[in-house]
This record gives C-alpha cells, structure tokens and sequence, in this order.
C-alpha cells in the first residue's frame, strides 16, 4: 500500500501546474520606462503652503473662507527655490522620475499660462513660471517629468460647482464647453511647452463622467500633441495605469500601478504635522510595492519659499542609501513570486532566473523557501556580496515536491533598514504548487 500511494504522488506531482507569478503585463512600449522605473517623488506645491493648511479642500470643505485661502496668494514668494537642488536630491533618493502639482483644484497655476490670469507669474510675489525650470533640472539629470493636473477648477467662473454657486453642467452647456475649453488649452501649453513624460491627473470624480469631461477626446489630443506621454487612470478610465492612494493594495491592480503616499499625513506643508513615517517604514511599503509589480510615488511638500523640509530630505537621503545599496533587486525587476514561499516581498530580475528576497525583519534563525523547484547556484546579499551558505531538507527521492531552502544570514552582515538575498537560480524560477 505505501508504495502504491507513493506512486500516486509521483504521477500526481508531475501533473500539477507549477507556480503561477506575476509576470511583466503586456503594455503600450510608452509604459516600459515608467514600469522599470519602481520610484518616483510627488511634489505637493502651491499657495497652501503658506498657511500650512489642506491645499484646495480647506476652502472647499469650509474650514476656511474662499477669500482667506486665496489671500495665500500675497505670501508665496519662492523666493528660495533651487530646482537644481530639487532635482538633485530626487535624483540621491534612487527616485528615477518626479511629479510636480502644477495646477491644483484651486486652480493657481504654477506656469505661465495664457489661459487667465490666475497664476505664480501674474498673482504671486514669486512673479515668474516655476514649472520651467523644474522641468529643465529633471532633464539635466536624465530623470522622467510627470506633471499633475487637476481636471476640476474651484476658482474658474465657467465651473458649474465652485465657491461662489452651485450649478450643473447641463443647465448651462455653453458655459460648460468654455470650461473644457479652458482646460484644453490649459493641457495643450503643457505637452506643448514642457514635453512631459508622464501626466498625473486628478479630479475626474466630480461633475459626471467619461462623456461629460469628453476624456476620450482628450486623450486623443494628449497623445498628439505628445505622442509618447503616459496618463494615469484618473481621466474617467481612459488612463495607461492605476493610481491607488495611500492605501497599500493587499491585491496588487492588474497592469502597471502606482501607489500614491505621504511621508506624514499632509501632501503639502504643514508646519505642525510631525507625524512622519520613518525610513523603515517607508521601505517596508516601497518592498511591499516592488513585490506587486508596481511603482512607489513618495510625496513631499516644500514650502512658500521653495525650501525642502529637514525631515523630508534626511527620510529621502536615507531612502537613497538603501536604493543605491539594493538597485539590482528594485529597477528593472518584475513582481515576485506568490505569497507562501517565502514570508516576505519578492522581486525577480527580466530573465526570472534571480530570485531576491526582502527580509522585513532581522532574522533569528535561517530563512525559509518553499517550493523552490530550481537548482541554486549562488547564493548572496545584494549590496556586499557576501556569499551565504544553504541547506535542502525534506526533499524525499521517490517525489517531484522540492525540499525546505534553508538560508543562514550572519547578523553581521544585515542591512540596518532591510536585507536583499539574491538566489541566483538554474534556470527561470519554476516552483511548486501543490
């Protein structure tokens, strides 16, 4: 009977699929930069910064009056701001392309747009277009421009739900049609002038939808005016990849995907929110993204003069520490494999044949791999080098089931924030998964 049932599992072994992981989506060749690229740095700047308070929703949820927000415009002089050291220190985070909030929804434009006269240029003692030379410091340092813009407009006379009345869009099409143009033109000095890599939109939930905001126009003028631009999904579904925000997905999204998130609970700056993430867990979430095959879009806040809060740039310089030590393992890489192999996030280099594990603790004992069917012809600690030894146990002859990978990680060799194991493997990973 026992060698019955052993033949049984044999032929049973040989039949059940094997692992089936993430592999890298099929997507337009546009997307390629942006899904290698795993990090980005948002930048939340605007009037609001002057106050320190909630940008757009302050006034929009009555916590302060319109006219008390928009008096912002008097105090935002950036009169210290160095897009040059910008772009240098996104560049030190491993951050390989940034987003800048030119036009919230309270509809200050950071630019000088020709389109009304609600801008940095001609409202703000900083008195010129701040887009310009951000954009020119990010290419110098051969970083990807993303540039946000918020579809909806608090302060434009033609939007139908602004500060001043509520109206429809459909009570009064005219003045609806002037409002799209407005936008239009808006987005066409954009692609236009700037050339951006990426446009990051946000405010397509309010009014109607698809058909109301013409977003599959839209994309059509977009992708003309420049032709390789990437969306994101916030234009009524007609975007190239899915923005979750602050939330961490326990599902990743299919396709490419980006996870939006403060360093504390603010997008702009806010002198007394102090409630920061620290390093770790910054990294632990950026490891969690990099397992789901998506992108970390990590926000600061400057402030009205253009400066870089300590805090944000000490948690970006340490950030960078780790990107620099672990590049191998994050850019470039794919998602890794499926939950129940190994007890942490996992990324896979493009050919599948290096499998890097993220210890999101400092072990206590060896690691353990399940279900690894390949051979292993290295193992190391990405970084250092160091080569670590391995131990197969459980694996019996008569069965296709692979044994228990069994990994010693001397402590003295651990990363302060998060160790890397490369698993350099024979051949693309192949697991079991019965």
């Amino acid at each position: 009977m026992l060698f019955a049932r052993r033949l049984i599992l044999l032929a049973l072994s040989l039949v059940l699929p094997v692992a089936i992981f993430a592999e890298e989506p099929k997507q337009d060749d546009r997307l390629s930069w942006f899904r290698h690229a795993r990090l980005g740095i948002f930048i939340h700047w605007g009037i609001y910064t002057v106050e320190g308070i909630d940008e757009s929703w302050s006034f929009f949820n009555g916590y302060v009056s319109y006219d008390d927000y928009m008096a912002q415009l008097d105090g935002f002089t950036a009169d210290r701001y160095k897009p040059k050291d910008w772009a240098k220190l996104i560049e030190q985070s491993g951050a390989r392309y940034a987003v800048l909030t030119t036009k919230h929804h309270d509809g200050v434009a950071l630019w000088d747009t020709q389109e009304n006269d609600l801008s940095t240029v001609k409202a703000t003692p900083a008195g010129r277009d701040l887009v310009k030379p951000f954009v020119r410091a990010l290419r110098k340092r051969d970083l990807r421009v993303g540039l946000y813009y918020s579809h909806l407009d608090w302060s434009h006379p033609d939007y139908p739900i602004q500060t001043r009345t509520e109206r429809r869009y459909d009570e009064d099409p005219e003045r609806w049609q002037r409002f799209l143009d407005f936008r239009e033109g808006q987005l066409r000095e954009l692609t236009t002038q700037f050339e951006p890599d990426l446009l990051w939109f946000d405010g397509d939930w309010e009014v109607g939808g698809s058909d109301v905001w013409k977003s599959a126009a839209l994309r059509d003028s977009l992708l003309t005016w420049q032709p390789e631009v990437i969306l994101n999904s916030r234009i009524n579904g007609h975007g190239d990849y899915a923005t979750p925000e602050q939330g961490l997905p326990v599902t990743p999204p299919e396709g490419a995907w980006e996870l939006c998130m403060t360093m504390n609970d603010s997008w702009g700056y806010q002198d007394n929110d102090h409630n920061y993430k620290t390093p770790y867990q910054i990294i632990r979430i950026f490891a969690d993204v990099l397992a789901g095959g998506g992108n970390l879009l990590l926000d600061i806040g400057p402030r009205a003069d253009g400066t870089i809060p300590e805090e944000q740039v000490a948690i970006l310089e340490k950030l960078g520490r780790w990107t620099s030590a672990n590049s191998e393992a994050i850019y470039g890489t794919t998602a890794g494999i499926p939950a129940g192999h190994f007890y942490g996030p996992t990324t896979l280099s493009k050919d599948q044949e290096t499998l890097y594990l993220f210890l999101p603790h400092q072990p206590s004992g060896p690691i353990v791999i399940k279900g690894l069917k390949n051979a292993i012809n290295r193992i190391r600690i990405v970084g250092n080098g160091t080569k670590l030894p391995h131990q197969i146990l459980g694996k019996a002859y008569w069965s296709q089931v692979p044994g228990i990978v069994y990994i010693d990680v001397p402590e003295a060799e651990v990363d302060p924030m998060m160790t890397v194991i490369a698993l350099q493997l024979k051949g693309p990973v192949d697991l079991h998964r019965d």
